[in-house]
């Protein structure tokens, strides 16, 4: 006798199905590590992610190891059958072209060659802006753009150089200048290979001090940055809420400083220090916090611009620290629908940080939901993010990986089912 399956029945079967289609597509690994660095002369702790030129190929530095144990510039080439080849293309010294090159990723311009900057080092012990030239025979030269003093110039620079279209590098220094609260300068190229270097705004307290990450242009012309530390307002000790700031250009070459929101810590979110911005079409802002927040973990905000250059502050996301990391930091990029792609460098379900996806509803909220859960042997701590033209991600990680000492990596996002969705949403703040 033939028996009918009751509904219940058949509705668990059907739930049966849809789970274990659901297991299959996030057991499918979309996560590939394209190179483990081992900390000797290939280097060791990418501290930021990588960046690529025409040709398909990775760019980056590490913090340490190389020829000298001060730190490499690295390529990454792909071979054609899915692997990659590593190349050191500089080992800094630590003497005066500089060392320790921390949280700057590297900047080409428009004639192929590589800039960035070394934190520590240097003729003064200050820090570099260094250039790497290619050569036709595929050695590159290293020479070094300015040297920092330590003085009213600025000392550690960290942060990832900028060019505007007439070829002038911007920048920033974290600590010296004339208030010991760090610098913002312009170097503007010369003949022969000079350059000239001048500070367009010092740090003092205003209530902005200490800029770690690299500034970000608008489409006429303004300049966006943020600070590790700021006065007054702050619930957070050591004081390191931070802030967003703002530089206008006048015609008579002078920049116009502004705060456009001053963290307070707390709910709010503070130290977006690590993390730079990202606009969208309309003009908005977006970035990270790697501190503050509901869970003390972070959280991932917007400023909309508003009337009389007011700016609109909103916490789109509290970081809680077990399910989807915490400590956000690095560079976010952006999808042609608008979705925002991302790194928390700690916590998740194994302890080693979370690659995340933000995507703005229509209604003005946000879906937030964890892409991938690193586990350690696959890397660990992930920084910043870059994206090819295909959608794949790439990025490093400071540690983890075959050796302990960072991977680069590659994650293809795949469009999960329904149910994949439901497990990974956590939906916006």
């Amino acid at each position: 006798m033939t028996r009918k399956l009751t509904l219940p029945v058949r509705v668990f079967g059907v739930l049966v199905l849809l789970l274990s289609s659901a297991l299959i597509v996030m057991s499918q690994n979309p996560e590939k590590v394209l190179y483990s660095f081992t900390g000797g002369t290939d280097g060791g702790q990418p501290h930021q992610g990588a960046i690529f030129d025409q040709a398909g190929n990775l760019y980056g530095t590490t913090f340490y190891g190389g020829t000298y144990g001060a730190g490499t510039v690295y390529r990454l080439s792909p071979n054609g059958d899915g692997t990659w080849k590593q190349t050191v293309l500089y080992s800094f010294t630590g003497g005066a072209d500089g060392g320790y090159t921390d949280w700057g990723r590297l900047a080409f311009d428009a004639a192929g060659n590589l800039y960035g900057v070394t934190v520590f080092a240097g003729q003064y012990g200050q820090g570099t802006v260094f250039k790497l030239a290619p050569n036709p025979d595929g050695t590159w030269t290293e020479s070094v753009v300015h040297q920092f003093t330590g003085g009213e110039d600025g000392t550690q620079p960290r942060t990832v150089p900028w060019f505007d279209a007439a070829g002038n590098l911007y920048g920033t220094a974290a600590y010296g200048g004339a208030y010991g609260c760090g610098t913002i300068y312009k170097l503007t190229p010369g003949p022969g290979n000079e350059w000239t270097f001048g500070v367009i705004h010092q740090f003092m307290d205003d209530p902005a001090c200490s800029s770690w990450v690299g500034l970000i242009p608008d489409t006429i012309g303004n300049l966006y940055g943020t600070t590790r530390n700021t006065l007054g307002g702050c619930t957070d000790p050591p004081q390191e809420c931070g802030t967003v700031f703002k530089l206008t250009p006048s015609s008579d070459g002078t920049w116009a400083f502004k705060v456009i929101h001053q963290f307070s810590g707390g709910d709010g979110g503070s130290d977006p220090s690590v993390s730079g911005l990202i606009f969208d079409e309309p003009g908005n802002l977006y970035g990270l916090t790697e501190h503050g927040g509901k869970y003390s973990t972070g959280v991932f905000f917007k400023l909309a611009p508003g009337a009389n250059d007011s700016w609109a502050y909103q916490v789109l996301h509290h970081f809680d620290g077990p399910r989807d990391g915490g400590q956000p930091i690095g560079q976010m990029v952006r999808d042609a629908s608008g979705s925002l792609y991302g790194a928390a460098a700690q916590l998740g379900p194994y302890g080693y940080g979370t690659l995340f996806k933000a995507s703005p509803n229509s209604d003005g909220s946000w879906r937030f939901s964890v892409l991938y859960n690193f586990t350690g042997s696959d890397g660990a701590y992930p920084l910043g993010l870059v994206r090819d033209s295909a959608g794949n991600l790439f990025g490093t990680t400071n540690m983890g990986g075959a050796y302990g000492n960072g991977v680069v990596y590659e994650f293809t996002p795949v469009l999960p089912c329904a149910v994949c969705q439901k497990l990974q949403h956590h939906g916006s703040e």
